[in-house]
């Protein structure tokens, strides 16, 4: 019967520490290769940058103007977007809806790569989801609920469907 006491351990870590050593070796060898950004990857960038577009929407038009005259107050941001009505505050409703979507497009399209999927079907998928995202976004603002639901459903779809494109 084999038992591993402090001194097996200490053998058996010495034993594999040459084996250990010669395959970082040949790791440190291979030759560095350039790698680029997949259209999935490039997709998680546009749908991050998405609630700066809902900010900026938000905020239209109201840099120029005075505090007193109701133009954006960049001492108390949050404050005044919360005071927002119509279609000031749906760009502002969006914008957070942009940032509780993102991290479950982000974590399936690094899923999808782990998994190994298909590159093309990937890129796809994850082009479409911008794709809905943004007129999700034009429902929002345009205050049209019924098809912002919808297109919401279908991105949620089309995230699902990023997380399994890999599986096998």
């Amino acid at each position: 019967m084999l038992t591993w006491g402090p001194s097996r351990t200490r053998w058996w870590i010495v034993d594999n520490f040459a084996q250990f050593t010669d395959e970082l070796i040949f790791f440190a060898e291979l030759p560095m290769t350039f790698v680029y950004f997949t259209m999935a990857y490039w997709c998680v960038l546009v749908a991050a940058l998405l609630p700066l577009v809902c900010a900026g929407v938000a905020k239209a038009g109201m840099f120029g103007k005075s505090r007193r005259e109701g133009g954006f107050d960049n001492h108390n941001p949050r404050a005044w977007l919360a005071s927002q009505t119509d279609w000031r505050a749906r760009a502002n409703a969006a914008q957070a809806n942009s940032f509780e979507a993102f991290p479950f497009f982000a974590a399936a399209v690094i899923i999808a790569h782990q998994l190994g999927a298909a590159q093309g079907p990937l890129d796809a998928l994850a082009f479409l989801f911008v794709v809905l995202r943004l007129v999700y976004i034009m429902m929002y603002v345009a205050d049209s609920a019924t098809i912002r639901s919808i297109i919401w459903v279908l991105a949620l779809a089309v995230n699902i469907g990023i997380m399994f494109v890999g599986y096998r």
